[in-house]
Order: C-alpha cells, then structure tokens, then sequence
C-alpha cells in the first residue's frame, strides 16, 4: 500500500498517519517517568524541542513511535507520552523500519547516538538511508561515550584523550552529514542543541518528508566533553563560525559579512564585499554535489559549520515498495508458502 493509495499524495512523510481531532500541547507528551540525564546534558533541551514541536503536527500520539538503542540519547522513549521502544545497541534502525513496512499509519523517530548509530549500529544507519525507509532519525552528537563513562566515540577528533585513548585517538572522526548524503539519503539535516528555533525547523522539515531523514544534533556532554561546541554558543563566535542554509537562498552569515563561494570542485568562504553578487552559492537542497561540498566545509575544529538542511529531495520509499510487493502476490495468487517450500530450489534428503 502506497501514500497514494492511502488517499493523501501530497503530505509527504505524515501520508496515511491518524490527525488529532483536538488541538495538543507540549505536557500532552511527556511521560510520568523522571527524567534522569546529568544536570546541563543538552538531552534535556532536545527533549523539551521535540515535546514542544510534534503537536504542531496535529498526529494522534498512539500513531507516533519512538526507537532507541543505547546510551543517555537512547533514554528518550522513556520520557515521550507516546508508544516507545528502547531496543538493542545499534538496531533501532532495523527494528524501525520493520515498524514503519508493518504499519503505513505510524510516525516512526528513531533516537540515536553518535556512538549507537556510527560505530556498532554503523551498518544499519547506512542501510536504511540507502532504502529510504520512511523514518526519521536524531542522531544525537556530543563526540564522546557518555553511558559508559568517557570512552572516544566515531566522532570524537583526532588526538582526543580519554579514558580508552589516554595518549590520545589516532582515528580519524567520522562526518555523520557526509556519510548520510554518501549513502544517498533523501533527507539530511543538522541543529544544535541550544538554537531551538533551528533545530524545530530541522525538525519540522523532517517529519514532513517522505523517507528517510537523518538529523545529527551537535549536544553537550557536560561530564564527560564539556564544551565540546561551546565556540558556537558564543553569540560572537557563532556569527563568524555557523553557516546556516536555506534552501533557494544566497549563503551568506555573519550578518553578511561572509559569503559561501565555488572554489574548483568544492566550496570556500570569502568576504562578501570582495566577491559579485553573483558568484555567493545559492543553495539548492536538491542538489547531492551541493550538499557534500557543504558537509566538508564543516570542519572537525568548528571553524565552519552548516547547519540547516543539506539535502531534501523525492525518491520511492523502501516501505511503500514493500508494501506493494505484498499487493501484487496477493493479486497474483503467489502467496502460497507451500509452493515456494517445495518449489525448485529446494532439496530432497533421503536417510
């Protein structure tokens, strides 16, 4: 069954997901449960962000499922008045997308770590943006391991020291954006956790796409990696640093004083009073290239990084494909599970 099929083309990733009759407010969502993250973890403003902004949805909550793995992210479902799932480390990807094949009229989110999604659960992050699977996922980052206690994480920069690197990691750090667009995804995004106005319109463009959606959220760690991305909380710092993109518009940022720029094949940042007008990138979400060039011009020190969304585009969804598969055997008579049992491929073992 498609979103056509359901009857509503046009709403993109909330097709065929039950409205609420009666407007809701953000205590609607959270749960009775304590909420218990180390005092100042910016978990706690990314939960208050997305209790805020899902009922603007206007979706019933028992139509909206939340997916986690492990680590202090993978807490969340806990603290959601909606169903939940805290699942196995790394797997919320496959548990989710077996949700979201099973039953077109869920909203499935999957909560995340940088740990969780990019070093065990590697596989299945890049698996499922590659399907297209119709889920979202926020993949939380603060570069560490915070459940287990300070170990360095696939994103944590070269050199770090912790408890598992204490003369520092020779690994190179993982770039979650540009491994998410490297898989294709459809839909790829990032906020951080104190620009609650951005990280809510990041979120609010995920949930209306159709198909997979990455949002990796730069938060702190304050026990283990505190200040990881405190030079972009400095309101000075952050003008000259943050490069926020909007899709059909000129990039420019520190109240235009900067301006995005082609440099070869790839991007570079200039003075905008020292470029034309005409050579400023305007952003185009559609466009995978333009989006890789922005990914790398993020870089690991922070001297530049984009937020907004990087890519959004249409693709068929690996769910609804799924789900017509199943429509076509049925119609077909093909389902016979006997005849495939006995069907040519199989074997005969005579004792």
């Amino acid at each position: 069954m498609t979103a056509t099929d359901l009857g509503l083309p046009g709403l993109g990733g909330l097709a065929g997901v039950p409205t609420s009759d009666q407007p809701q407010k953000a205590k609607e969502y959270k749960s009775d449960q304590e909420v218990r993250w180390c005092p100042g973890c910016g978990d706690y403003v990314v939960l208050n962000a997305v209790q805020s902004f899902l009922p603007t949805l206007g979706l019933k909550r028992e139509n909206i499922v939340f997916v986690s793995g492990i680590g202090c992210s993978s807490r969340f479902p806990y603290y959601m008045n909606t169903y939940g799932m805290h699942s196995i480390h790394g797997r919320a990807p496959a548990i989710a997308t077996g949700l979201a094949v099973a039953r077109p009229d869920l909203s499935v989110w999957v909560v995340t770590g940088d740990g969780d999604a990019l070093s065990i659960g590697g596989n299945h992050l890049i698996h499922t943006l590659r399907r297209n699977v119709n889920l979202k996922i926020l993949l939380f980052n603060n570069r560490i391991y915070g459940l287990t206690k300070g170990q360095y994480s696939p994103t944590s920069e070269a050199g770090k020291v912790t408890k598992s690197t204490p003369l520092g990691s020779l690994d190179h750090p993982f770039n979650p954006v540009s491994l998410a667009l490297g898989a294709e995804a459809t839909f790829v995004g990032r906020a951080i956790d104190s620009d609650r106005v951005g990280l809510t319109e990041v979120l609010r463009q995920a949930a209306e796409h159709r198909g997979s959606a990455l949002v990796e959220i730069y938060q702190n760690c304050p026990i283990f990696n505190d200040g990881a991305f405190d030079v972009l909380k400095d309101a000075d710092e952050a003008s000259r640093r943050i490069i926020d993109v909007v899709d059909g518009q000129p990039i420019t940022f520190g109240n235009g004083e900067f301006a995005v720029v082609r440099e070869g094949f790839g991007l570079a940042v200039a003075k905008t009073s020292e470029v034309a007008p005409e050579e400023v990138v305007v952003h185009d979400a559609s466009d995978l290239n333009l989006a890789f060039a922005l990914s790398r011009l993020s870089t690991q020190d922070l001297r530049h990084t984009v937020t907004g969304v990087f890519r959004k585009t249409s693709r068929p969804t690996y769910d609804d494909g799924a789900r017509e598969q199943v429509e076509q055997a049925k119609a077909a008579q093909k389902a016979d599970l006997a005849a495939l049992l006995r069907g040519k491929d199989t074997w005969t073992v005579l004792s």
